[in-house]
């Protein structure tokens, strides 16, 4: 598949934006483990953010392998055009929209999904957005705001007529937040009729499931979320399992201290260790906690400060793992 000038495999299998996850150094790791794209956590439009603290670590892509997507929010046009230009600046190849978000604090002000409730706002966003950058823009939704409204395909229709070129779609509606089980119908639908890349999302957990997932809705690729952060090894698995039909052997203790030792070095190093102690937990929790004797550890780890204490502990345990 391509987006814009942009070839990725077939089919191809992406790192979904994650807010306070798809920093950096977690797209890094990503990227080495095989995802074939890694989109950035979203970037507000609002002008008056853009030089925070906060945003300019959203904005570091030194050494990171391209073609590089950012993904912005923001409910005014001209506001998200002026970022798309403002973050093609600072290097971005690819510029996502964020219309799938289904958290209260962005929905709260009419942005992420919320969104999906006003289509003639969607089409002139997309549409400015599209006109005010010469790279590639790609768009993220929902089903629609809740079971009774999905408005998927004319979302796509939308998408496809406002000059997006690849359009990811979650396949659950807002109102579902993360709960109950993804479903695949609409994204099967759109794709019949919408001649963009399509890319499926929601509950892809498994190299099996990912191979369901793209026979089912035919779609050109899928887009990895929250397994990622559990098991960031995922993606070789899956493109093995899609080339040959069988699994890569589970990752041994000693491998798996490699990917998390050195995830927590560079969370380090990007942020610094007071900052990067803090966004450093998040992952622990999700790859450590599962592991035999992981939830006690991670209860004692959790309350450490000092990232050479935290990264003397966490590699201790995973020795007694060994």
């Amino acid at each position: 598949m391509n987006i814009g000038p942009w070839q990725f495999p077939d089919p191809a299998i992406f790192l979904a934006p994650m807010a306070g996850v798809t920093d950096l150094p977690f797209r890094q790791l990503c990227r080495k483990l095989g995802a074939s794209m890694a989109i950035s956590e979203m970037v507000t439009s609002k002008p008056e953010l853009q030089h925070t603290q906060k945003t300019w670590s959203r904005l570091n892509h030194k050494n990171e392998l391209r073609p590089i997507s950012v993904q912005i929010l923001g409910t005014n046009a001209k506001q998200m055009a002026q970022a798309a230009q403002f973050n093609v600046q600072q290097g971005a190849d690819i510029i996502d929209i964020n219309m799938g978000c289904p958290a209260k604090k962005v929905c709260n002000v009419a942005a992420g999904s919320a969104l999906l409730k006003d289509e003639s706002l969607v089409a002139e966003i997309l549409s400015s957005v599209s006109e005010a950058v010469s790279v590639p823009v790609t768009l993220k939704i929902r089903t629609g705001w809740d079971r009774q409204n999905k408005n998927t395909l004319r979302i796509a229709k939308i998408a496809e007529e406002s000059g997006i070129q690849a359009l990811a779609i979650h396949g659950r509606t807002r109102a579902c937040g993360y709960s109950g089980q993804a479903e695949y119908e609409m994204i099967k639908l759109v794709k019949q009729q919408i001649n963009i890349p399509i890319i499926a999302n929601g509950d892809i957990n498994s190299a099996e499931k990912a191979q369901n997932v793209l026979q089912y809705t035919d779609a050109d690729a899928i887009m990895i979320g929250r397994e990622a952060l559990r098991a960031p090894w995922i993606f070789s698995d899956i493109n093995h399992f899609l080339a040959t039909g069988t699994h890569l052997p589970e990752p041994t203790i000693i491998e798996k201290s490699k990917i998390i030792l050195g995830l927590l070095e560079d969370l380090y190093s990007f942020y610094g260790p007071s900052h990067g102690v803090r966004i450093a937990r998040k992952h622990i929790v999700q790859i450590i906690k599962p592991l035999t004797g992981g939830d006690i550890f991670w209860k004692q780890v959790n309350k450490v400060n000092s990232a050479q204490q935290q990264f003397s502990m966490t590699q201790d345990f995973l020795r007694s793992c060994a």
